[in-house]
């Protein structure tokens, strides 16, 4: 059977090593693409970029760098770049956690999005250390493993799994939910030379009440967290609690 194709992508940048270690795990199990942002793009989330053009920088023999989003890159490649559709999309390996509510903001997470978005199944990895010198070779071991357990059984439709490796792992892995909150976003406020104010957002973590079938107890523990998220985020209970607001919302009909 010929070998799948995985596009790979991130939000660390083209030059990054999760992404370099990632295309080597996966290198003699499938045609490896390499698409990714030409710089760093973190909290770019799946924002797209639409008031300047996407220029495109060819690496090598299926690798480019763009400049643009995680987002961008995985539109670029699906409809220009790649002679074929990618049989899976991984984004990663990504330098940090993206757990929690955190998933709105990652450019990593949002990558993997816009290819479920496209019905094409997709995986967003990343490593839980925010120390220099990481060693991603077993987050790396973990993304083959689900792209080979992907290929053979598949994904329902607009499902993209966020997977974090903890650092150290134990070697347990968990199914988990999305955590509720437990950061908290924080500003550092200072002046330039100027005189004018700044701010820096940084998070303060909250290591108490979390739930414990979630991504971040899972990882606190030592384990590898794998949350199965979902594009729809309508809330079907609310549908029916808020459905006899339709007619007083109408009457702003009549007012107008």
């Amino acid at each position: 059977m010929s070998k799948p194709h995985i596009l790979l992508t991130n939000d660390d940048g083209y030059a990054a090593e999760g992404l370099r270690v990632l295309a080597e795990a996966l290198e003699d199990f499938a045609t490896v693409s390499i698409v990714a942002p030409n710089a760093e793009q973190s909290g770019t989330a799946q924002s797209l970029t639409l008031r300047r053009p996407i220029v495109v920088h060819p690496k090598r023999e299926r690798h480019w760098a763009v400049d643009g989003t995680p987002a961008d890159a995985v539109i670029v490649a699906v409809h220009k770049l790649l002679p074929e559709r990618p049989d899976l999309v991984i984004s990663g390996i990504n330098h940090g956690a993206n757990m929690g509510e955190n998933v709105y903001y990652s450019g990593t997470v949002g990558a993997a999005r816009e290819a479920a978005l496209h019905h094409i199944p997709s995986v967003a990895i990343s490593l839980c250390a925010k120390k220099d010198n990481l060693h991603f070779a077993q987050a790396a071991n973990v993304a083959r493993s689900a792209a080979e357990i992907i290929m053979k059984e598949g994904l329902p439709d607009q499902v993209l799994l966020n997977i974090n490796v903890p650092e150290p792992w134990k070697g347990g892995v968990r199914f988990t939910r999305q955590s509720k909150k437990i950061t908290r976003n924080q500003l550092s406020e200072g002046k330039d030379p100027k005189g004018r104010t700044y701010y820096w957002i940084f998070e303060q973590k909250i290591e108490k009440d979390v739930e414990p079938d979630t991504d971040y107890a899972a990882v606190f523990a030592g384990d590898v967290s794998v949350t199965p998220l979902h594009l729809d985020p309508t809330h079907d209970e609310s549908l029916n609690h808020l459905s006899h607001w339709a007619n007083i919302l109408a009457g702003a009909f009549s007012k107008s």
